[in-house]
């Protein structure tokens, strides 16, 4: 049997591919390349088209005996989200329906989801737990929040169990460099740090120095990618031992503000890195920290990535390597 992974040649996707893989799974990819890449699917089976296209998922669930879905894609930017709502209720939410629908349609009854820590817009306790009140700030945090809660409808209804993941700032790179971080435009603060340290922006912004934190500066929790591509497996295998739906934070516990993320990269690559300062962004929470002890009990899932140092420097070997990320 197979696992389909949707958005599987994205960033989180592609690793998450490649552990799979590792895992010895048969691995089947969906992407439409908005803004994936080819280059970085590393499954022989590998369909280009959107899961709003019903002809499409009609194909690879008739062709492919598929046993679980992983869901990666969707549109991510808070920003952007806040500017245009209407673009994230369908290419996240109206997606989502269309692919349960379709699962439902053909009996496939286990999801994976990769949700978010926006989920919970500004959080009430730190760190941040699972039974925490979830308000999001943005429309993609509401976004993610809506699938969830249609997941939750559809276990009730058609006993399709899912494991949503919500996790915090995904950050680096495959550890033998094949594959990495490429977005157009690149809104992730390491990867643009980093685009400074190569010579490809004169300075990297700071958006808002006036939070209530220790240096005035958003604080976040960044965790390696490859430690997230880890649980995503963990919650297939979760899925097909106990056949239980569950919601779990996924996160080093440790949080690291810009102006610290800013620092290290300096150390790491050597280069000044020059900084300025700018206005706040909309719906960015001062402080975002995980409490991932119930993926750690429930998963057993342990970050390989623990420091900001390792998780900043495998990014960086990425990006020395690939200047300008994938071959276009």
């Amino acid at each position: 049997m197979s696992v389909l992974v949707t958005g599987g040649a994205g960033y989180i996707g592609s690793h998450t591919v490649a552990e799979l893989l590792a895992q010895g799974e048969d691995v089947i990819v969906l992407d439409n390349l908005q803004k994936g890449h080819s280059q970085a699917v590393l499954a022989n089976k590998f369909y280009v088209g959107d899961i709003r296209d019903s002809d499409v998922l009609d194909t690879i669930f008739s062709v492919h005996d598929i046993e679980a879905v992983i869901h990666f894609a969707a549109d991510s930017l808070v920003g952007e989200s806040v500017q245009e709502p209407l673009k994230y209720y369908d290419n996240n939410v109206i997606a989502a329906q269309r692919l349960l629908t379709k699962m439902n349609q053909y009996g496939v009854k286990k999801i994976v989801f990769s949700s978010t820590a926006a989920t919970y817009g500004e959080p009430k306790n730190i760190p941040i737990r699972e039974d925490d009140s979830t308000e999001p700030t943005s429309p993609y945090g509401e976004t993610k929040l809506a699938i969830e809660k249609m997941m939750k409808w559809c276990d009730n209804a058609y006993g399709i169990k899912y494991v949503s993941l919500r996790y915090f700032n995904a950050a680096g790179a495959h550890s033998d460099g094949h594959i990495g971080e490429d977005h157009t435009p690149e809104s992730h603060l390491i990867p643009i740090v980093l685009q400074v340290a190569l010579g490809q922006r004169q300075a990297v912004s700071i958006f808002g120095d006036d939070y209530s934190t220790e240096d005035g500066t958003c604080i976040r929790d960044y965790i390696h990618v490859m430690d997230l591509a880890n649980a995503h497996w963990l919650a297939l295998k979760r899925l097909r031992e106990k056949n239980e739906s569950g919601i779990f934070n996924l996160g080093n516990g440790t949080g690291f503000s810009v102006r610290e993320v800013i620092s290290k990269a300096r150390e790491v690559t050597g280069h000044p890195i020059p900084a300025n300062v700018g206005p706040r962004r909309e719906g960015d929470p001062a402080v975002l920290i995980a409490s991932s002890e119930k993926a750690k009990r429930e998963l057993g899932w342990q970050p390989g990535f623990e420091s900001l140092e390792e998780i900043i420097r495998s990014a960086w070997n990425w990006h020395k390597t690939h200047p300008n990320g994938y071959d276009k």
